[in-house]
C-alpha cells in the first residue's frame, strides 16, 4: 500500500473518472511514439548544418541530459503515479506558486507540440504536387493550409475522445512502424551508401565547440529526444503504475536515443560529397525540404523515399495525437491542484477529460496563427520543455529529504547527486536555445502567470475551497532563477550581448544552478505541510495491482 494523489474519482470503477487500462507497453509506446515523431524527419539535417559531422557529439550530450531527467522522472513516477505528473511534483514539494508555475510550463509545452507536428505532416507533404498550396514561400500556411491543419487537429482529438484503451491500442501500430521505419533507413543506407570519409572532410567540428552546444537546443535534438515524460501523463490511467511507469520511462529514452543516434551517423555518411562542398552550413540537394526522402531520392533510392513521404504523415501524426492526450491530462492535473476551473476535471463516459481536449484542439489552432514553421517553433518548445523537466529534480530532492519513508518502486542509485546534476543540465540546454528564444518564453510565463493567477484571484475572492495557496516563502527561488537564467542568457554568447564567454557561461550557468537547487531545498515545505499539499488533492490508499 502507498499513498498517492490519485483521487476516487481516478480509479477504475468510479464513474466519470479516469480509466486504470494501460499496460506497460501501452506507456511506454505512448513515450516512444512521442519521442519519434517529426524529429527524426529534421532533427539530423538541422543538426549537421549547425555543428557539422561534430552533430554526433550533439546528440550523445543531447541523450545523456535526457538520460539523467528521466532517472529522476521514473523514480518520481513510482511514487506518485497520478495523471499530469510533471505538472504536480512541484506543488507536493514547494506548494501553490510553485506549483502553478510549472504546472504552466507542463502546459504550454504539450499543447504547442501538436501543432509543430502537423506543420511537419504539412512541410513534407509539399512534396505532392496536390499539397503545394499549403504552404507560402516563407513557409507560412495559406488558407488551403490552414485549413488542412485545423482538420488535422481535429483528427487528433476525435481519436482522443474514443477513450485511453483506444488511443494507447491506435498508438501502439503507429509506433512499430514509427520505429521500423528509422531502423529501415538506418540499415538500408549504411550497408548501400556509407562514406565514412565524410566524417572528416574539411574538418569534423568546423563550427567548434559553440556549434556542438547550440545544436542541441536549436536544431531539434532536445526536442527529438522529449516525450519520455508522456507515461509519467498517463499514470492515472496505468494498470500497474508502480512497476509499469519506470520501466517505461527509461525503457523509451533507450530506444529513442539509440535510434536518433544512429540516424545522424547515417546521414552524414550517405551524402554525397557535392552536397556539403561548399561547407556544411550550405548543405544543399533536391528536396532538402524533406532531408530523408530527399536524401534517398538523390542517392538512387526512390522506393525508399515514397516510405519516407508516406512517414512523414505517420510519424508527426502519432506523436500529436499522443500530445493532444497529455495537453488535457496535464489541464485535468492543473483543475485537481486548484490551479484551473474545476470544469477541466470533468470526464465522459469512456474516462476522458473533454474539456481539456477542446481546450488544447482551441490552442492548437492558434499556433497555427503567428509561428511560421517547425524548425522556429522548436527552440521555444525546447526552453518550455526542458524548464518544465526542472521542476523534477528539485522536487526529487525535496522529497528524498522529508519523505524518505515513501515507498519507491524504482530508486535512483546516487540520487543526490544525479538530482543536482540532472538541474544544472537541464539550466545549460534553456540556455544554450539562446536569448531570442528566451525571452519569447519568457512573455508566455508572464501570460501564464496573468491567466492562472486570475483564476486563483477569482477562487480566492469567492471563497471556494479549493482555491489555491500559492505558499510564497516555499518557492521565494522560483522568480530569481526565472530573472536570473534570462539575465545571464541576455549578456550570453548564444543569441546575447556576448559579454560572457564560452566556458566561462557554463561555468556560470553551473554555479547559479546549484545555489538555487540547494536555496529551494531548504526553503521547501516541511514533511506535514507536503502532505498536506498531497492531501489536498483527495490523496486515497490504493493497493498495487
Amino acid at each position: 500500500m502507498v499513498r498517492i494523489d490519485s483521487a476516487a474519482p481516478d480509479i477504475a470503477g468510479h464513474p466519470g473518472g479516469l480509466r486504470r487500462d494501460v499496460g506497460l507497453i501501452g506507456l511506454m509506446w505512448a513515450s516512444v511514439g512521442s519521442i519519434i515523431g517529426s524529429g527524426w524527419l529534421y532533427g539530423a539535417e538541422e543538426a549537421v548544418t549547425t555543428a557539422g559531422p561534430a552533430a554526433i557529439i550533439s546528440w550523445v550530450i543531447g541523450a545523456a541530459s535526457i538520460v539523467l531527467l528521466a532517472l529522476v522522472h521514473a523514480e518520481l513516477g513510482g511514487m506518485f503515479p497520478v495523471a499530469g505528473g510533471t505538472a504536480r511534483y512541484p506543488h507536493y514539494a514547494f506548494g501553490g506558486l510553485a506549483g502553478m508555475s510549472f504546472g504552466w510550463f507542463s502546459w504550454l509545452q504539450a499543447a504547442t507540440v501538436a501543432p509543430i507536428e502537423v506543420e511537419a505532416m504539412i512541410g513534407y507533404a509539399r512534396h505532392w504536387s496536390w499539397a503545394e498550396g499549403f504552404l507560402h514561400s516563407d513557409k507560412t500556411l495559406t488558407t488551403s493550409g490552414f485549413i488542412v491543419a485545423v482538420l488535422l487537429m481535429a483528427v487528433f482529438v476525435a481519436v482522443n475522445f474514443l477513450g485511453v484503451r483506444v488511443l494507447a491500442n491506435t498508438n501502439s501500430v503507429t509506433t512499430w512502424w514509427k520505429i521500423a521505419v528509422p531502423l529501415a533507413t538506418i540499415f538500408i543506407m549504411a550497408l548501400t551508401h556509407f562514406h565514412g570519409g565524410n566524417f572528416t572532410s574539411g574538418s569534423f567540428a568546423p563550427f567548434g565547440a559553440k556549434g556542438v552546444l547550440s545544436a542541441i537546443s536549436t536544431s531539434g535534438i532536445m526536442f527529438a529526444l522529449l516525450g519520455f515524460e508522456q507515461a509519467i501523463q498517463l499514470a492515472g490511467e496505468s494498470r500497474n503504475p508502480k512497476r509499469d511507469l519506470p520501466r517505461a520511462t527509461l525503457g523509451s529514452v533507450l530506444i529513442g536515443a539509440v535510434i536518433y543516434v544512429a540516424l545522424q551517423i547515417v546521414f552524414i555518411a550517405a551524402l554525397p560529397s557535392s552536397t556539403f562542398a561548399k561547407g556544411w552550413d550550405h548543405l544543399s540537394y533536391a528536396g532538402i525540404s524533406g532531408p530523408w526522402a530527399g536524401l534517398a531520392t538523390v542517392v538512387g533510392l526512390g522506393w525508399l523515399a515514397v516510405v519516407l513521404y508516406i512517414d512523414a504523415v505517420v510519424s508527426p501524426a502519432g506523436t500529436g495525437l499522443i500530445y493532444a492526450t497529455a495537453t488535457s491530462r496535464i489541464s485535468y492535473g492543473l483543475s485537481k491542484n486548484g490551479y484551473a476551473p474545476k470544469g477541466l476535471e470533468k470526464t465522459d463516459r469512456n474516462g476522458v477529460p473533454w474539456i481539456g481536449l477542446l481546450v488544447s484542439f482551441v490552442t492548437g489552432v492558434v499556433c497555427f496563427l503567428p509561428f511560421p514553421s517547425w524548425q522556429q517553433l522548436v527552440g521555444f518548445i525546447t526552453s518550455a520543455s526542458v524548464l518544465m523537466y526542472a521542476g523534477a529534480p528539485l522536487a526529487y530532492g525535496v522529497f528524498a529529504n522529508r519523505l524518505p519513508h515513501i515507498e519507491r518502486p524504482y530508486r535512483l542509485p546516487a540520487g543526490k547527486v544525479i538530482a543536482p546534476l540532472s538541474f544544472v543540465v537541464a539550466n545549460l540546454i534553456i540556455y544554450w536555445s539562446g536569448w531570442n528564444t528566451l525571452w519569447r518564453l519568457g512573455v508566455a510565463i508572464v501570460l501564464g502567470y496573468l491567466l492562472l493567477g486570475a483564476y486563483a484571484w477569482y477562487a480566492v475572492q469567492k471563497g471556494r475551497p479549493d482555491a489555491p495557496r500559492l505558499d510564497w516563502k516555499a518557492a521565494q527561488w522560483l522568480p530569481v532563477y526565472l530573472v536570473g537564467i534570462g539575465a545571464i542568457s541576455s549578456q550570453g554568447t548564444f543569441g546575447g550581448a556576448g559579454r560572457i564567454g564560452l566556458w566561462w557561461d557554463i561555468l556560470i550557468i553551473a554555479v547559479f544552478s546549484l545555489v538555487i537547487y540547494y536555496w529551494a531545498l531548504a526553503t521547501a515545505a516541511d514533511t506535514a505541510e507536503i502532505e498536506r499539499n498531497i492531501g489536498e488533492v483527495e490523496v486515497v490508499e490504493v493497493a498495487a495491482h
